[in-house]
């Protein structure tokens, strides 16, 4: 009777030895992943953006104000700012820049207005907010943030918005403001050569937050008060710490359907997939066959950052705690 007790007691230790070695060996597995302490990547809209369609004046136009946002966003990541306040400032960058189609460089509607979409997510808590078909606030991404931080509501649209984010103490402009030669040439000539100028930024913080925004002006032409992707959750737009931080850009009926954003972040939390093998998957197997084009950047809570297109260029750039950083233009960089 003894031994019997004496062999169960052996077996029980040996039982709860085997586990904790089993649960430190995962803990040390996943401490093995590189961490940084932040990082930075953006998007200013994909399309067809090739060498011949670009003077090397306008080449190095969009290469500057990529890199000036990129250093917006690294100045207060780097400071210990949070992943929000880097996000929401980068894409005010773009959106200041007449070259991209978002806030001031934002492309005409059939009737020749201005209607902006815009949306941002805190991955910490999952809250978002967007705003869709505004047309006098100078910065969507700020009212998207307000609508976020201020309202208990996701969604804003059309005047709604407009006076909520007054409310709020936002800068509203006159329409005038949105008014560029170079758009208003797009729609009279009812092309646009670069496809899409839709910009966007995700984040990672010291803290290990992750956040995602996205702004855009649309379709050149559009009818009907359309709105794409860029303000829905989980197509345009997402953003959850325990995967990543995913912004897209491209033809937005495409990025709902497939709920773009969001299936990366499945794909790395139920698939157990890395963040480059989920985006691409999505961005060059499913959307091409689906006849969708476009592209994403993405940044995963480890600081890993992906920028996957299926297009002949997209605008992008990167920067990270451990000093790498680059701005593309072309799919051969």
């Amino acid at each position: 009777m003894k031994s019997m007790i004496i062999k169960t007691v052996f077996l029980a230790i040996f039982i709860i030895i085997s586990i904790s070695c089993n649960n430190n060996t995962g803990r040390g597995s996943e401490q093995e992943i590189p961490q940084k302490d932040w990082a930075l990547v953006i998007h200013g809209g994909a399309g067809v953006i090739t060498r011949d369609l670009m003077t090397p004046e306008r080449d190095s136009a969009y290469r500057q104000v990529l890199l000036e946002a990129l250093e917006s966003g690294a100045g207060i990541l780097s400071e210990g700012g949070t992943a929000i306040d880097a996000v929401e400032r980068t894409i005010q960058v773009m959106e200041n820049s007449p070259l991209f189609n978002a806030g001031r460089g934002a492309v005409f509607t059939n009737k020749g207005t201005n209607e902006m979409d815009a949306a941002i997510m805190d991955g910490s808590d999952l809250n978002a907010g967007s705003v869709a078909g505004i047309t006098t606030i100078k910065n969507p991404i700020s009212a998207a943030r307000a609508v976020m931080e201020k309202s208990e509501h996701v969604m804003l649209s059309g005047q709604g918005a407009v006076e909520f984010a007054v409310e709020q103490g936002l800068e509203k402009v006159d329409a005038s403001y949105f008014h560029t030669d170079q758009r208003y040439r797009q729609l009279n000539e009812a092309i646009n050569r670069e496809k899409n100028g839709t910009v966007g930024c995700c984040a990672l913080d010291k803290k290990g937050n992750l956040a995602a925004g996205t702004s855009t002006g649309g379709m050149t032409n559009k009818k009907y008060n359309r709105i794409g992707d860029a303000p829905i959750i989980g197509a345009g737009t997402y953003a959850n710490n325990s995967t990543c931080a995913v912004s897209a850009t491209g033809h937005g009926e495409y990025f709902i359907r497939w709920t773009v954003a969001h299936d990366i972040s499945s794909l790395i939390e139920y698939n157990d997939m890395s963040l480059e093998q989920a985006a691409d998957l999505v961005i060059n197997k499913k959307l091409v066959e689906a006849g969708g084009t476009g592209g994403i950047v993405s940044v995963d809570k480890y600081g890993n950052i992906t920028m996957p297109f299926n297009t002949e260029g997209m605008f992008r750039g990167f920067i990270d705690s451990e000093g790498n950083n680059g701005v593309y233009i072309y799919r051969d960089e």
